[in-house]
């Protein structure tokens, strides 16, 4: 918790006010059982009704104020507490942000969802009973122990001794406690993970009729987390027995030997049973600040957790070089890049020695067997992943040494699995340039092959989307996220195969549309189908992370076997218009 600390800081006034107040109910609730002992020695015994009037209206008075410290400690408590936690959600969202994919891939989105809400919770939750709990249980359970030492050591001593024993058994159960929360949060974090995965792809589960494996799957993993939380708990339920066990024994010895000392006149009855609801305070104290250390145990579980977020390096970091230099992004130049994702996948390189060319106006085709690298290369561009050898240049500059914001502002990247936002129609397209004015955004539509069934529907730009996007069909989102990347006019355009939901004829007059688009931008088109690459300036083949081959649609013809063996998976023979003499390199 205090690596923490600087999110408290602009709290403070509440953090002050809440156990300046909790002081106040703490003194007030001290104060009742000396008044009680008043009644008892001086109106009760002495058959005095004035002393039991007097006292018994200013132990109301007591109460009263009370109960009014102990509700302004918790209003500024709340208020503290709140927003601490508004603070740090806000703060993890914001550095989630700044992550690069391979940072997302090592924390993992189940893990950093349990990270912004659950740890979170426990927190925000340690720190209001910090201002409460943590305040006044010692506070009671000091004041306690001194008022009845002043009462009677003997006695005194007695319950000094408990509380020594008291203490070696909180121990033991706190630091047995600590690796049983940090088990059971990594426990949530893959019940998290396996909703997300489950959620997410809900329509695989039900194509492939696996609802039944995937209840199964998903009761181990909740089966786990129930054991680290069962065994959790049952170390926590042991706090409370154990306590009043001991300290309701120190209360028959305090009885017992208290009153042998009054029959001998040694103490008077009132006191001893002031005493005695002094030691039933000591008990109410130590019971809440043994449970609330078991919070503090898990909460600082919580609590690294979320440092090991906020104190995370973004893998990809963002580059000040040439900051003020402007990036006409005429071309782009990928210089003997090789890639490697991080983790076991990585042994194995994805790319390797990747040297091509692109200048304003060209159409780059990029085409390839699955797993051979396609979408990694283009998405080193945007520096969606950094390269592990080698450089991407953009105008003859590292893009590493680029600020993210502008090398990213001028790519429209627009993938194969076209991501919706819940809200409107109007809302997605107009997500890379919000102050897009309707005439842009149904140009886009239109240049997408979307106007008109955006038109047609009741609502046309105002309908409202599902989550994702539910309510489209694949090719419907497919031409919304194109028409998203089009209305920020970027000067590299990138297409991730996006045309793989649309029908020939669609994605036909959808070539046709970008042609004069392209006059003004370098594209990188990713496809499967040889009719959307055959008409590009130049179309690299890529065979297990390498060039296989290079040139314009004829001449990987002629020179290309990789190329037409592809043409012949479509076509048959009738594209092999030469024969085969070898690959080329870019």
């Amino acid at each position: 918790m205090w690596g923490l600390r600087a999110y408290i800081k602009p709290y403070w006034k509440f953090v002050l006010l809440g156990p300046l107040f909790m002081l106040g109910e703490v003194f007030f609730d001290l104060l009742q059982p000396r008044l009680a002992a008043h009644i008892v020695n001086f109106g009760v015994v002495v058959r005095d009704f004035g002393v039991i009037e007097r006292t018994g209206l200013l132990m109301l008075l007591v109460t009263l104020l009370s109960l009014i410290t102990g509700v302004g400690c918790n209003l500024f408590a709340s208020r503290a507490s709140q927003n601490f936690g508004a603070d740090i959600r806000e703060a993890l969202y914001a550095k989630i942000q700044t992550f690069s994919f391979e940072n997302v891939d090592a924390f993992k989105a189940g893990s950093l969802i349990t990270r912004i809400t659950n740890d979170v919770v426990q927190v925000q939750n340690l720190l209001q009973i910090a201002l409460q709990g943590l305040v006044r249980a010692p506070s009671l359970l000091i004041g306690s122990v001194i008022m009845a030492l002043l009462m009677d050591p003997r006695l005194g001593l007695i319950l000094l001794g408990t509380l020594l024993v008291l203490a070696s058994v909180i121990f033991v159960l706190i630091r047995f406690s600590s690796p049983l929360f940090a088990s059971m949060q990594a426990k949530l974090d893959a019940v998290n993970t396996s909703i997300q995965e489950n959620l997410a792809g809900i329509r695989v589960v039900k194509a492939f009729v696996r609802s039944d494996y995937e209840k199964e799957r998903f009761g181990d993993i909740n089966a786990d987390y129930t054991r680290a939380s069962v065994r959790a708990a049952r170390l926590i339920a042991l706090n409370s027995p154990i306590v009043s066990l001991i300290m309701n024994a120190c209360l028959v010895a305090i009885l017992l030997y208290g009153g042998n000392r009054v029959w001998l006149g040694a103490i008077r009855v009132g006191d001893l049973v002031a005493f005695a609801n002094y030691v039933g305070q000591v008990l109410a104290s130590l019971l809440m600040v043994s449970g609330l250390l078991m919070n503090v145990s898990q909460a600082n579980v919580s609590a690294r957790r979320i440092r090991d977020v906020l104190e995370a390096r973004p893998s990809i970091a963002d580059g000040a070089q040439d900051a003020e230099a402007p990036i006409p992004a005429k071309h782009v130049e990928f210089r003997d890049v090789a890639f490697s994702y991080a983790g076991p996948a990585g042994e194995v390189p994805v790319l390797r020695g990747i040297s091509l060319e692109a200048r304003r106006g060209e159409t780059v085709a990029i085409i390839g067997a699955t797993g051979s690298g396609k979408s990694t290369l283009v998405q080193l561009i945007p520096r969606l992943y950094d390269v592990t050898a080698g450089a991407v240049l953009l105008d003859g500059r590292d893009i590493r040494g680029l600020p993210l914001t502008e090398l990213r502002r001028r790519v429209g990247m627009i993938f194969q699995d076209a991501y919706l936002f819940t809200g409107t129609i109007r809302d997605n397209l107009a997500f890379g340039k919000p102050d897009a004015s309707q005439a842009d955004i149904e140009a886009a539509a239109a240049l997408a092959q979307a106007h008109d069934f955006i038109a047609a529907l009741p609502d046309g730009y105002e309908t409202k989307l599902g989550q994702k996007g539910v309510n489209l069909s694949g090719g419907q989102k497919q031409r919304l996220s194109i028409a998203r990347a089009l209305l920020a006019k970027p000067p590299i355009l990138i297409l991730d195969d996006s045309a793989s939901a649309l029908d020939l004829g669609t994605e036909r007059r959808l070539r046709l549309a970008l042609q004069a688009l392209r006059q003004d931008a370098m594209t990188f088109l990713i496809a499967q189908r040889i009719t959307s690459v055959k008409d590009a300036h130049r179309i690299i083949v890529l065979e297990e992370g390498e060039v296989a081959g290079c040139g314009t649609h004829e001449e990987l013809l002629a020179s290309c076997g990789v190329y037409q063996a592809i043409c012949r998976s479509q076509f048959g023979k009738r594209e092999e218009e030469k024969p085969y003499v070898g690959q080329q390199s870019v």
